[in-house]
């Protein structure tokens, strides 16, 4: 056999030798442990503020190689079944408990919302669904396609799943067929206009594998992730004319004890921000790099005068129908998506509130819209008990690419707990309301199609509809009279979220484009507030994969920085 074989399969042979030695069930992570155990002290090659979608594969991947600390503001994900459980998905975002693995936030435009607060991130509250970028999005953001093919594959081999595809996910798919989005494309995971079924992070017994699952991969003799460490700011040490260098963090642990975690003294380790788009701009401003007027307010010293901090910041607005259903309907959340030519993206969910603004509501919209229509009232159970199993309704909405109206976040207070104050300018443009109108446009069609003829009360008319969803506390938005029958005013009355919002230290703004903080050194940014637009269909399979792409990108930067 030639040498070059040999070298192919002692290499494969060390690689699944160090998996069998790495892995370890996800739940009992010995490296995991409450920051109330951390010393005083601690000194690390990376350090990765924020345990999130982003920040696990991250870990995971530097590991390989180097010292990890992981510091993560929540809790675990493990033996919390609102989590885990599909039926208990809506749960979760309405808990606006001090504990909660979800910390709501309204912003300024009035749109109810929420960020993470657990390890796992968004993809331990999200509605699972996984779809990657556009090729056109990976070259844009000037990344490799064979690197990024191999991490979004990584990535799938632990936490995605093909999703079971019952009744009614399937006449919303056969109804965008029949109202034109076309061609049909099956299962796949890949960004095509056109219909097709996605994949999902809740495998077939309807139980969710979230980013903290690819901490499987982390070596657990070379990675420590503290819970419940939040941290208050990232220090800089300044020697002559160089620039800023940022070489520790400081954190609480849950007791608000204090704590200082450290780099080890190498020109290559760095700390690297994963905390989202609210928390990564608003840690930055917290540590001395912002607006300079912003930070003298807030009496904070300043490193860097940076006022692109916190600016881009955008969340795709989503706009939706709640249609009762004469027959029962499986629990289901996001699986098909229709993607339009224009940038429009239709998915829907089933049996259970999509939205948390929605969970305790749903009942009164099913109730007044049989009512109207003078139907029998829908077999359902009280709205206090939420029996998910119980709702004979879905929810068929549209989300709208980009977007292109933007706005800003602003500190509140010095205090990291506290959300900052964000803007993000809903419809500004007018191009993204006009695309609005034609995603609701496409929505009616769908209900009105024969593929979902099953699923629909045929005296119940569109208009009552969409009169309901006025009516209903969705945001907390001024409502117009006009909304009931104009789909442009209706769209920015009942606007509300699907948790895409991104911005706040984009790449070329913020970040260069190896996601280094302009003008400080050893800082990267690597999460969803360096996008300047959402990418895909649903972001999550993009940020998991940026974690495990830039980490392999730094490795390969540390090992030629060693060989020099």
């Amino acid at each position: 056999m030639a040498r070059g074989s040999w070298k192919f399969i002692a290499a494969a042979l060390v690689q699944f030798l160090l998996h069998l030695c790495y892995s370890q069930q996800a739940s009992f992570y010995t490296f995991m442990e409450e920051a109330t155990s951390a010393p005083t002290i601690v000194h690390y090659d990376y350090i990765i503020i924020g345990g999130g979608t982003s920040g696990c594969p991250l870990g995971a991947t530097l590991s390989e190689t180097s010292l990890v600390l992981v510091l993560e503001r929540g809790g675990s994900p493990y033996g919390n079944p609102n989590i885990t459980n599909i039926s208990s998905f809506a749960a979760t975002l309405s808990d606006d408990s001090p504990t909660s693995p979800s910390q709501r936030f309204v912003s300024e435009d009035g749109v109810i919302n929420a960020r993470a607060r657990v390890l796992g991130g968004g993809s331990a509250l999200n509605a699972g669904f996984y779809s990657r970028a556009s090729p056109s999005y990976v070259n844009e953001a000037g990344w490799d396609g064979k690197l990024v093919n191999q991490s979004y594959e990584w990535v799938e081999k632990k936490v995605v799943f093909e999703p079971p595809m019952l009744q009614w996910q399937s006449a919303v798919r056969d109804g965008l067929l029949e109202v034109g989005v076309q061609p049909y494309n099956g299962f796949t995971y890949d960004h095509i206009n056109g219909t097709k079924v996605g994949g999902t992070i809740f495998d077939h017994d309807g139980h969710r594998h979230t980013a903290a699952d690819l901490l499987q991969y982390a070596d657990p003799s070379r990675i420590r992730v503290y819970l419940h460490a939040t941290v208050q700011r990232i220090v800089f040490r300044v020697e002559g004319n160089a620039k800023p260098r940022a070489y520790g963090v400081i954190f609480k642990d849950a007791s608000g004890v204090t704590h200082t975690a450290y780099l080890n003294d190498e020109p290559q380790n760095e700390i690297i921000l994963s905390a989202g788009a609210l928390g990564s701009p608003q840690l930055l401003m917290l540590s001395g790099i912002g607006p300079v007027d912003q930070l003298r307010a807030h009496g904070i010293d300043v490193v860097i005068d940076q006022p692109m901090v916190g600016q881009g910041m955008s969340d795709n607005p989503m706009n939706a129908l709640i249609v009762p259903s004469p027959t029962p309907v499986e629990i289901s959340l996001i699986q098909v998506v229709g993607i339009m030519e224009s940038g429009i993206y239709i998915e829907t969910s089933s049996g259970s509130g999509f939205n948390y603004a929605l969970a305790g509501m749903i009942h009164r919209a099913i109730d007044m819209l049989t009512s109207e229509a003078g139907l029998p009232l829908l077999p359902i159970e009280p709205p206090s008990s939420l029996d998910n199993a119980a709702i004979r309704a879905g929810v068929i909405l549209e989300k709208i690419m980009g977007p292109i109206s933007t706005g800003y976040l602003e500190l509140r207070s010095t205090d990291p707990d506290e959300n900052p104050a964000v803007t993000f300018n809903y419809f500004e443009d007018p191009e993204d309301l006009r695309k609005c109108v034609e995603g609701m446009t496409t929505i009616i069609n769908v209900i009105q199609s024969n593929s979902f003829s099953e699923f629909r009360y045929p005296a119940l008319p569109v208009h009552a509809l969409i009169n309901t969803m006025m009516s209903l506390p969705v945001n907390l938005r001024d409502r117009h009279i006009t909304g009931s029958f104009s789909l442009e005013q209706f769209c920015i009355d009942t606007v509300m979220t699907i948790w895409h919002y991104h911005g706040g230290c984009q790449v070329d703004r913020v970040v260069d484009r190896d996601y280094k903080v302009l003008g400080v050194d050893a800082l990267r940014v690597i999460d969803g507030s360096t996008f300047n637009y959402s990418p895909g269909t649903n972001p999550q399979a993009t940020v998991m994969m940026l974690g495990r792409y830039m980490g392999q990108r730094i490795l390969h930067e540390r090992l030629e920085g060693m060989k020099q």
